[in-house]
């Protein structure tokens, strides 16, 4: 599993280039310390490496993904299909 890192908001961007503001709302940041998190990728790196002058890091380990199941049909079901 690929860990996952947790990007906060902690300075703001006035006062700094279009291309920071725009990499920071790309991040998913819209007010000062707000969090998100995001799967580790070099893309997501160097857009962190951009700003990172205005927001923190830290690394989470990936928790494990809960496999849905389907409810099964039960058999001899009482309803519109088994009253005929």
């Amino acid at each position: 599993m690929t860990d996952r890192l947790r990007v906060t908001y902690v300075r703001s961007a006035i006062g700094y280039a279009v291309d920071q503001k725009r990499t920071v709302a790309a991040l998913g940041l819209r007010r000062l310390h707000q969090t998100v998190e995001h799967d580790d990728n070099p893309a997501l790196r160097g857009m962190v490496q951009k700003v990172r002058h205005l927001v923190t890091v830290e690394t989470v380990a990936a928790e494990p993904k809960a496999t849905a199941t389907k409810p099964s049909a039960a058999v001899g079901a009482s309803g519109p299909a088994a009253e005929g």
